[in-house]
């Protein structure tokens, strides 16, 4: 978090707001004969109802600053903060899944997986609105971005380690702001999603070798036959193997959505920007193109094959 955003977060804080229980809401329902109040408390003379403070909303809805008088600058900008939020929650979820699955929990990890599926595809959602902007409008305040580019985002950044796309080089650059570097170069380090799912197959004896599980989570992944032949006997045996058949297909899902809002990303720029190169220094949708075709879980897609 930035530190002026923080500061403001701190200012605007509701000072304290008393909890309802279950039965305090069926007495006010009743009094008001199940029709919404109107007369909504401030507490202790904070200019804030407990919705706007619980939400943070005068703060949120006071992020908006675009640089031009051009409509269609409100929907990119504000398509941008929605997708950093999602990316805060995906990357929060993803983290929450490997830690059940270093503790054997796969029950609970489907099911926030499922969560982090309905997530995905809404991300992907996002795109719709950014897509309606033509290439007249995109260019009346293009040139207000400067050098501001989506390999800015450390949110991005940090969920892309987190489900094990493992790349030192792209820390580099969040290295100028000290306290961004510190959080992308943590996510670096910290053992990825697919690490956590390796583990699961090792302790359940379906051949993983050690070093596949016990190695430096700051390095680039490297594929091995026997990890895909550990996959390819999950499917073949399904019923033996039946909750981690499921977390297969679960990551496969997760997978997909991602491609998804990779290759939705690209068309949308296509769409708008034609063959202009980036604003970070990139081609543009070569670039986008060449991205787009990355995969997570390599042995899990390659037992595909097998089978």
């Amino acid at each position: 978090m930035g530190v002026d955003v923080a500061m403001e977060l701190e200012r605007t804080a509701p000072l304290s707001y008393t909890p309802l229980t279950e039965e305090e809401r069926r007495r006010r329902a009743e009094s008001t004969g199940g029709e919404p109040m109107l007369d909504f408390d401030v507490t202790n003379g904070s200019e804030s109802t407990a919705y706007i403070g619980y939400h943070h909303l005068d703060v949120l809805l006071g992020l908006q600053h675009p640089r031009t008088s051009e409509p269609a600058e409100l929907s990119f900008y504000i398509t941008g903060q929605i997708q950093e939020l999602l990316f805060k929650l995906l990357f929060t979820e993803v983290n929450r899944i490997r830690d059940l699955l270093f503790a054997d929990d796969l029950d609970e990890a489907l099911r926030y997986l499922r969560r982090a599926g309905h997530v995905q595809r809404v991300l992907t959602t996002t795109w719709e609105p950014v897509s309606t902007i033509t290439p007249a409008e995109f260019a009346a305040f293009r040139d207000e971005l400067g050098s501001a580019s989506g390999m800015q985002s450390y949110m991005y950044r940090q969920l892309e380690f987190a489900l094990g796309n493992k790349a030192p080089r792209m820390a580099e650059p969040y290295r100028p702001v000290g306290w961004v570097y510190e959080q992308v170069m943590t996510a670096l380090r910290a053992p990825s999603l697919y690490d956590a799912a390796l583990g699961v197959l090792r302790r359940r004896g379906l051949g993983v070798p050690a070093h596949c599980v016990e190695r430096d989570f700051a390095e680039p992944y490297q594929p091995h036959a026997a990890v895909e032949q550990a996959w390819a006997r999950v499917y073949r045996s399904h019923r033996e193997h039946p909750d981690v058949h499921a977390l297969a297909e679960a990551l496969c899902d997760l997978n997909h959505q991602h491609a998804q809002w990779r290759y939705t990303h690209l068309l949308t720029v296509e769409r708008i920007l034609g063959h202009k190169p980036g604003t970070g220094g990139t081609s543009g949708v070569s670039w986008l193109r060449k991205v787009a075709e990355h995969r997570f879980f390599p042995e899990l897609l390659g037992a595909r094959t097998a089978i």
